[in-house]
């Protein structure tokens, strides 16, 4: 009896998906905390296909990996986070375009 699991292609192509709308929205929004969302669904992206290829190939490796991307992933929300409260205490704007970290 054929299992009922979706293949393994499926779960890459929604890793390419999210992957995708992370990296548009990193190019086009002009929020920083949006473009610190968005590089979020771009590291859970590496971890879904992470995941998928440690699966196809019976390899724990993979699996392992992700944790280490989770760890990195949630450095970098607690620094980046504290980094736009700071400059929106400073300045009172996120907008990533009107920032520049020289003249302040």
């Amino acid at each position: 009896m054929e299992s009922l699991a979706p293949n393994a292609f499926s779960y890459l192509a929604v890793s390419i998906v999210m992957f995708a709308i992370g990296t548009i929205g990193v190019m086009t929004r002009r929020n920083g905390i949006v473009v610190f969302m968005c590089i979020e669904l771009m590291l859970n992206a590496v971890n879904l296909s992470l995941v998928t290829f440690s699966r196809m190939h019976n390899d724990p490796t993979g699996s392992m990996l992700v944790f280490f991307v989770m760890c990195v992933a949630a450095a970098e929300a607690v620094v980046g986070l504290s980094i736009i409260i700071a400059l929106f205490r400073n300045k009172l704007d996120i907008d990533i375009n009107n920032l520049n970290i020289f003249k302040w």
